[in-house]
């Protein structure tokens, strides 16, 4: 039976107030990515996700940023690796101390996209990855897209597992189209669902010039701060399930 991970990055508290509904993601998702305090999330929210992820049986995941929540770290920072490998330590920390089992960890929004194509922040998300791991006596992987940061998590041992996100377009060469530009970002459920199925089925994604991609994603991504996240999520688990998809945390 073919299995794939269906993740949702969820936590995300502004200012008290929920960006998703989270209570219904959990719900038919396999994993969740966590926000610990760089963009988003704090102490109250971080303890309801993981009493969220106990209720579903859903596995819980870090989702470190820059330490940017006027921006919701969605800006690329200039940040020196140090202080970069310092910051994430302290929001892996912070979710642990919520109570978390940590399951794995996903950097969120421009460092997501920056460990990719930077290898210094890279290595340095990397090391305050490896040092939790340490702490645990277990390698956690580090869920992303190809670029820098598979190395780097080679370099300190750990695991890294291949992300393929459903709500948000692809450009010819594999990367995303950027959030202010036409094509970004998906939002029919039944287009998105569609999508989940030939991804996991076939490992195909097409991007938004017809290009057909490949890839060897085990992690399927719905963002649950999108204004359709549930309906989203909710058709490709339906989807999914009768297409006899066994979904599944890989972690």
């Amino acid at each position: 039976m073919t299995a794939i991970d269906l993740n949702a990055d969820l936590g995300e508290t502004v200012d008290g107030v929920a960006t998703a509904d989270d209570e219904a993601m959990f719900a038919v998702i396999s994993s969740a990515s966590i926000a610990c305090g760089g963009h988003a999330g704090d102490a109250p929210s971080m303890r309801a996700a993981v009493e969220r992820a106990g209720r579903f049986a859903v596995a819980v995941g870090a989702h470190p940023s820059y330490p940017d929540r006027a921006n919701f770290g969605r800006l690329a920072m200039s940040i020196d690796a140090a202080d970069l490998e310092a910051a994430v330590s302290a929001q892996l920390a912070a979710l642990a101390a919520a109570g978390a089992g940590i399951r794995y960890v996903k950097p969120h929004g421009a460092l997501y996209h920056a460990v990719s194509a930077d290898p210094a922040q890279a290595r340095a998300v990397a090391r305050a990855v490896a040092a939790l791991s340490d702490r645990l006596g277990r390698a956690l992987p580090i869920l992303g897209m190809p670029g820098a940061i598979v190395d780097a998590a080679a370099e300190v041992g750990l695991p890294f597992v291949l992300e393929a996100f459903l709500d948000r377009g692809y450009r010819a060469d594999g990367t995303l189209v950027p959030r202010a530009e036409p094509g970004a970002l998906l939002s029919d459920a039944a287009v998105v669902a569609q999508r989940a199925l030939r991804l996991a089925q076939t490992g195909e994604v097409e991007a938004v010039d017809g290009t057909v991609l490949t890839t060897d994603a085990a992690s399927l991504c719905v963002h649950g701060d999108s204004p359709s996240a549930v309906a989203m999520a909710r058709a490709v688990r339906t989807a999914l399930d009768d297409a006899g998809v066994d979904v599944r945390a890989p972690w």
